[in-house]
């Protein structure tokens, strides 16, 4: 054991996922959703949806306000320590009769919670690298989900309280792993070149971070319906349920973190919005037997899966940005959050009325459509900020040179005229249309009478399918 912590402790990066992965084990088992504290909550025939408000709204205190105060490594190592023993003391409360003191523990659990998770920031960024940190926060979410599925399965299945001990040891491991974290780097405090160079970037960072900050909030507002709406519709499933849940959502994590370079993952953000409507459309069309659940439950898990990883490895590349990760990881985990919240807050309303299914798959949907509307916009934004995210259409994560050679090639094999290979390039960047006609200097128009020409000429109907042909392309460019 011992030669296993020697180990760990060279190797930061895996001994950092490995305490925050046990940490959020924890934390998704009771104070954010966890079926311990629905459990718990219904053996005290109280109501589970209140607690779970006052635990997500003091996790969103302590997510949003944990940068202001830890701007350094060393404070950061302090403020998870501290955390993670006050989480476990308040955990103690819950062993108890249900009192005002299990209100007080979860809210003051949940806000330590927060100032933990945020305060990872500083490791989050340390010990991976830029080219790392996609499969950091794949192996984070990955780790952490299984431990979830196993406490919650023992505390729906068995017993409640056997399932806050196993969450209180995986708590307490993490806890004793936190301790053995370095409160020191060189590559944070010393590094005088890149924080000149990240203070030139900042500014340049705000426009697409907060934009990232917006698609968060709006698509995790699904994930809250999906906790107060869908769950509830087949609890009568309970074993399957319990265990089954997460389990797509692992499997689609595992796929993007394994899935080879060439594999262009941007369209697999649009594949997995499709998947999101759909699952609701499901669920609003299918009765409530175990069949459906599989369908509807395996599209939308997965489809998360696929959202959460994106927007938290793009949080990972904007610590290169700025000169507090703790910040940045703060606030935009806190979007996830208060989205959650709202959803929630919606499903519960939604539950007093007749039409259910069909009023909560109506507000997906729109939401659906919003993202719809947002996600270009934001891939622009990131596309001009970020260059090398493998989230990003490969076009764009190209050399400059590299894309001159295939934008070349495909102009000869397809017979474009410059004006429209110009536009075809703008488009694969991420450029809107309003944008494309603002740096060719045309109109609107006269923008999409090329596009039209362009379309008709690949015989396509939509951007999609232009990227599609250009990757399919794109293998002979390399």
């Amino acid at each position: 054991m011992s030669t296993l912590l020697e180990k760990l402790e060279k190797d930061q990066r895996k001994l950092s996922i490995i305490s925050f992965s046990l940490f959020a084990g924890w934390l998704l088992s009771l104070p954010f959703e966890g079926q311990i504290l629905y459990s718990l909550m219904e053996n005290a025939d109280k109501d589970g949806a209140l607690h779970n408000t006052i635990a997500m709204m003091t996790h969103f205190v302590g997510l949003s306000i944990t940068g202001l105060f830890i701007k350094k490594q060393v404070a950061a190592k302090l403020a998870m320590i501290t955390s993670a023993i006050v989480c476990l003391l308040g955990s103690l409360i819950f062993f108890l009769p249900v009192s005002i003191l299990w209100y007080i523990s979860l809210g003051a659990i949940s806000f330590f919670a927060g100032i933990f998770v945020a305060s990872w920031g500083f490791y989050f960024k340390v010990y991976s690298q830029s080219q790392e940190r996609f499969k950091t926060a794949a192996d984070v979410l990955i780790f952490s989900n299984i431990l979830m599925i196993f406490i919650n399965g023992i505390a729906v299945n068995i017993s409640a309280f056997i399932g806050l001990v196993i969450a209180m040891l995986i708590l307490m491991g993490g806890t004793l792993l936190t301790f053995r974290l370095e409160d020191f780097s060189e590559e944070i405090s010393c590094s005088k070149i890149n924080l000149e160079k990240t203070s030139e970037k900042i500014p340049n960072s705000l426009r697409p971070l907060v934009t990232l900050c917006l698609f968060i909030l709006v698509i995790t507002i699904n994930s809250g319906l999906m906790y107060r709406v869908v769950i509830p519709a087949f609890a009568h499933h309970q074993l399957l349920t319990s265990y089954y849940w997460a389990i797509p959502y692992i499997v689609a994590l595992f796929f993007l973190r394994n899935a080879k370079d060439q594999v262009n993952r941007g369209y697999i953000l649009y594949i997995a919005l499709a998947m999101i409507g759909l699952s609701y459309v499901s669920f609003m069309w299918l009765d409530r037997s175990i069949t459906s659940y599989f369908i509807i439950n395996t599209l939308m898990l997965a489809a998360f899966g696929v959202f959460d990883l994106f927007w938290w490895s793009i949080l990972g590349e904007f610590f290169d940005y700025s000169q507090n990760p703790v910040q940045v990881l703060g606030i935009g985990l806190s979007m996830n959050v208060l989205g959650i919240t709202i959803g929630g807050i919606v499903g519960n309303n939604l539950m007093y009325y007749e039409g259910l299914y069909y009023k909560a798959t109506l507000v997906a949907l729109t939401i659906v459509f919003v993202i719809i509307t947002l996600l270009p916009i934001l891939h622009m934004q990131l596309t001009r900020f970020l260059k090398s995210h493998v989230f990003l259409f490969k076009f764009a994560n190209m050399k400059e040179n590299q894309q001159q050679i295939a934008m070349a090639s495909f102009r000869e094999k397809k017979q474009l005229t410059d004006r429209e290979t110009e536009i075809i390039e703008l488009l694969l960047k991420g450029y809107t249309y309003k944008g494309i006609a603002e740096n060719l200097c045309i109109s609107e128009n006269t923008m999409k009478y090329h596009v039209k020409n362009i379309y008709q000429k690949l015989s396509i109907n939509s951007k999609m399918e232009l990227i599609k042909i250009f990757s399919e392309e794109e293998k002979t460019f390399a």
